[in-house]
Parts: structure tokens; sequence; C-alpha cells
């Protein structure tokens, strides 16, 4: 189980991705909805091609962008205190007796890096020799034709962060609709209706198509917006790659024996999400918070969302054969994966809710600590969806547990009636920050 999304979209084990061979008809069986139909052909083969003078990190652009204006989203350069986050359990004992290194400890270290890249290209921002591009109109008009069906596809499909993004400044705003259209069809891959149909190999493919994205060479228009959104804004490819193996994951694992392998997974599904956006939300210039623990915080609210899709959707998940609940965890509440299948709501099993709902409810606490120290256009949309997603945990008790036959939902009246909340609460200005990482 992924992000819960639903562009439908499907690879053909015969596909060629760096020509586009065989490609476009693989994506036109998965749901012509998407189709890359509205990019003509004779412009995807030609529109990409010289459209700047390449380093290691410089890809095609359109238009001058420049360096100041380009990063000023994310404030400045952090104060660093030297401080640091405390990693539960980062050395863990194998059956052989060796020491190995915990999820959280691997993925913390994913964020760190994260946080390094933002200040690096923060620090070499006046030593930037990016020449602009000639720009041709046709071009320009077919970039903003690929934002604009990514932010039809984000109002479609997520309204209320949709609305939230209309207050974000317009790069911004185009920026995050690139990436979420991106994680959609990722993750639709193997948790839509043709996720029969993809094979380890069909994601390899979607892995290089990945890396064709962030070398400037999209195959269709929704490609060439995430294209265009990673030149403008210091956007990693590390969590885009892992959201992929997230994918993998999915096609083979069906259980997880301990928090520790649920956590690395949630992080792939979900938590590289965050670490995507905060790159382009920005850190507010007045925020006393470390880039990492910002990082983190968005992290933590990945985690949060995904255990929360998690324990909403127990029984749905139980009809296809998976359990996303750590196998030790109910093995010590007296519980099995037969109680699961079977559906009982039993004392046990609301004491065994309890505990995990509490967990969920950690990370949501310190994901929200790090959302009042994105910039003031960004907070609104984000703390909205936090505030909403957490309240599906309460929506799951207010089910006596039974996540087996009932799916907590918020309803529209709550939802309307959080939207101000959100907002208030975004308007007060940032602390004093670095939060340590949930605990466990």
């Amino acid at each position: 189980m992924s992000m819960s999304v639903a562009l439908l979209w499907v690879v053909s084990p015969n596909s060629e991705v760096s020509n586009g061979t065989g490609f476009l008809e693989s994506v036109r069986e998965g749901n012509r909805l998407f189709e890359s139909s509205r990019f003509p052909a004779r412009d995807r083969n030609s529109m990409w091609k010289g459209r700047i003078k390449k380093s290691r990190r410089q890809r095609w652009n359109f238009g001058s962008l420049n360096a100041d204006s380009r990063y000023s989203c994310l404030g400045g350069s952090r104060n660093e205190d030297g401080s640091s986050f405390s990693i539960q359990s980062s050395l863990v004992a194998s059956p052989a007796g060796e020491m190995a290194v915990s999820s959280e400890k691997k993925v913390y270290d994913v964020v760190l890096k994260q946080a390094a890249l933002v200040k690096r290209q923060l620090r070499s921002t006046d030593d930037l020799e990016v020449k602009p591009d000639i720009v041709i109109p046709r071009n320009l008009g077919l970039l903003s034709e690929a934002y604009d069906r990514c932010g039809e596809i984000c109002a479609e499909y997520a309204k209320t962060f949709y609305l939230g993004t209309k207050l974000m400044t317009p790069n911004r705003r185009r920026a995050i609709w690139a990436i979420y259209v991106w994680c959609r069809r990722t993750d639709e891959l193997v948790d839509g209706p043709n996720a029969s149909h993809i094979t380890p190999q069909a994601l390899d493919r979607w892995e290089a198509r990945l890396e064709d994205i962030f070398n400037g060479r999209p195959f269709d228009m929704l490609d060439a917006a995430l294209s265009d959104t990673v030149t403008r804004f210091p956007v990693d490819i590390q969590p885009f790659r892992d959201m992929v193996e997230g994918m993998r994951m999915d096609l083979w694992k069906s259980r997880y024996k301990n928090f520790d392998e649920l956590y690395l997974y949630c992080y792939y599904v979900a938590g590289t999400v965050g670490l995507m956006s905060v790159p382009i939300m920005g850190i507010a210039p007045e925020s006393k918070a470390t880039t990492e623990s910002v990082y983190n915080a968005a992290l933590s609210l990945g985690i949060a969302n995904q255990l929360t899709n998690i324990l909403r959707d127990v029984g749905e998940d139980a009809r296809r054969g998976r359990v996303y609940l750590p196998q030790d965890e109910l093995a010590q509440a007296g519980l099995s994966d037969e109680d699961i299948f079977a559906g009982r709501v039993t004392d046990k099993w609301r004491n065994f809710m309890k505990k995990q709902i509490q967990r969920a409810r950690k990370f949501f606490d310190e994901a929200e600590k790090g959302v009042l120290e994105l910039s003031s256009a960004s907070r609104w949309p984000v703390l909205a969806s936090l505030l909403l997603y957490r309240k599906i945990l309460d929506e799951i008790e207010a089910n006596d547990y039974n996540n087996f036959t009932r799916r907590a939902y918020v309803s529209k009246p709550k939802k309307l009636l959080m939207l101000p909340i959100a907002y208030a609460r975004s308007l007060v200005p940032p602390k004093i920050a670095s939060s340590p990482q949930a605990k466990t």
C-alpha cells in the first residue's frame, strides 16, 4: 500500500524508455485520460535539444531565472548550531550477533544529505554561471500547458491541498503540482487497477525514465513539468529513486516483522514526498531552525501520513492478503494475521490499535513543529493537510477501532471546520526550533 492515488498507468514489459519506442502505447493502455497525446510527437523529439550549456547539475530551461530568485524561497542560510536529533535504536543486533544500522538511521542519513545539498547550493548561488537560452515561445506554451495539466490532476484528486497551493507563489505552486503528479503516477504502477501488469523490470524502466527527467530528457508533457522544476529548485533525485524502491517492495513484500522494517517502507512511499517538497515550500527567512530539523519534520509528516493510511486500511489490505502491521507487536498483543483476516474487533485489538495510533500521533506532533518553520505562503496548505489527516485517527477511535469493515474518513463539514483552524495556526511565526525525531 502506498500513497492511495488514482492515476491509471501501465508500463509494457517490452517498452523502451530512452527513445520512447512502444512506451506511448503502454501509457495509453493504462489510462487515456493522462496519455501524452496533448504533447505533440514532433515537439517531444525536438524541443528539448540544445537547451543549455551543460554541467552535471545544469539542464534545459525555459527563460532566464537568476540564481538569487531561484533559491530565494529557501530563506537564506540556516543558523547551524551543531545540534542533532536523537535516533532511537540506531544500531540493532542481527541474528548472527552482528550490529546493523537501523532503518531510522539509514533514512536520517538521507535527510542530512538533502539538507546539505540545499545549503551547498545556497552557498554556491553567487558562483553559478548559467547562461539563459534563447526562448522559443512555442516551447514556453507547451511547458505552461504541462504545468496546467499537473494542476488539473491535483485539483481533481487532492481538492483541499490544491486550494492551499493557490496561496503559494506561481513558481512554487506549479513545482508542487509537478512533484505531486509524478508521485501519483509512480504509486499507481503498483497500487492501481493495472498493478497486475507491473514487473520489477517495468519499475527499472520507470526509474531510468526518472533519470532522463533529471537529465533534461522528458518523455511526455507531465515529465516536462518535473524536468523544469528540478532546474529551478535544489531538488535531489535520491528521494525519487527511493520512492521507486518502495514500489518494488510492494511487488514482493506483504509482511513486516517489526517497526524498523515498516519505518523504512513508510519512508520509501511517503516520507520521500516530504524531502522532495521542502526545497519548493521554502523555509521562512526569520526561522532559526536548522535545515536538518525542517527536513526531519517533513520526513515525520510523511511517516505519520503513511502510518495513518495503514491503520485506516487494515481491512482493505487484508482482503488483498497484505498486513502492514509489525508482526512482533501483533504477537506481543496476542494477535496474529488470522485475527486480522477474520476481522474481529476484540479488546486485544483495541489495545493494540491504541498503541499504533499513539505512535502515529507522535510523528504528527513532530511534523507540526517543522511546518511552522516553512515560508508563510506554504504553511497553510501543509498544516491543513496535516490536521485533516490526523483527524482520521480520531475517526478510527470513533468507529470503536473497527477498521476491518468501516473506513474512517473526515466528513466534509469537519474538513471545512478545520481549514480556518489551520489558517489561524499557520499565522504563528517560526520559533526556535530544532525538534527531536519522533520516538517510537
